[in-house]
């Protein structure tokens, strides 16, 4: 079985690829998929489906996406209805159990996985092998989680925690190619966050060290002046210390901070995830 989370949902077993198109079932569905092996309680569900106020018939309508879904697993697997309600399906007390095969893999699980490497070359000093680790992760990602699945409380709560755990594997990721030298070739991918995420100051911040290094310094500055107006205008706030002072930095033309190897001292405001891989590195 291969499921992908990120993006649209989809799943293939036995060589076929079959989900119900209904909204409510594949909600069912991913919910139950995502707590593989962890029971999901049926007041749960409801609220998932129908917020604080579920319909009367909330229930039965709910056990009917279950027989729907288990059907659906079946056809898929070549198994009988019986089989996937005893094995893969399972009705639980107050709820419902999904187990997947053991051999069942998934985007998600493979993104944490080069995430956890990744952070354990980051603690070993492996900067390259990090930086590494840490796209592999990202190029699994093909969108938000669950993008075509109507969220309730708890899948809006996962996609949010998966969110920002692939926009920290981004920050990481930058920063690690700053040490390592690569600031040429992260312009234009930070170029592209920063329009993304007009407010979040360590991109701003990483773009900006990227563009000093490549001889830009009018155009770091730039950077930084547009953030600024943003934050004040819009949110009625400066932006931090960190950024002010590699601003003022720029300004005044002081040297910053090369990568290893370069006789540069390693830390910027935003180089903290890596300063000491970096010094191993080095």
């Amino acid at each position: 079985m291969e499921i992908k989370y990120m993006g649209q949902l989809t799943m293939r077993w036995e060589g076929r690829e079959k989900l119900p198109s209904a909204r409510k079932p594949r909600t069912v569905l991913a919910l139950l998929l995502l707590n593989d092996k962890t029971p999901v309680t049926t007041s749960a569900l409801i609220t998932e489906l129908w917020g604080e106020n579920p319909p009367r018939s909330a229930l039965t309508t709910l056990q009917t996406y279950i027989l729907q879904l288990r059907k659906c697993l079946a056809a898929m697997s070549g198994r009988s209805l019986a089989c996937i309600s005893e094995k893969t399906l399972v009705t639980w007390p107050c709820g419902y159990l999904a187990r997947l095969p053991a051999d069942a893999t998934s985007d998600v699980a493979e993104f944490r996985r080069f995430a956890r490497e990744g952070r354990e070359a980051e603690r070993r000093g492996h900067l390259a092998e990090a930086v590494r680790s840490y796209r592999a992760a990202l190029s699994l990602s093909q969108g938000p989680l669950l993008a075509d699945i109507e969220h309730g409380p708890l899948l809006r709560a996962e996609a949010v925690r998966m969110e920002e755990c692939r926009l920290s594997l981004v920050e990481r990721s930058i920063e690690g190619d700053l040490l390592l030298g690569r600031h040429r070739e992260v312009v234009s991918e930070l170029s592209a966050l920063v329009a993304q995420y007009p407010y979040h100051e360590q991109l701003t911040g990483q773009l900006m060290v990227a563009l000093v290094r490549c001889g830009r310094r009018q155009d770091a500055l730039a950077v930084h002046q547009r953030l600024r107006a943003r934050m004040v205008e819009d949110l009625g706030l400066e932006p931090s210390s960190h950024l002010r002072a590699l601003q003022s930095a720029v300004l005044s033309g002081e040297p910053l901070p090369g990568p290893p190897g370069t006789g540069g001292e390693i830390p910027t405001p935003y180089a903290g995830a890596f300063a000491t891989a970096a010094r191993s590195h080095d």
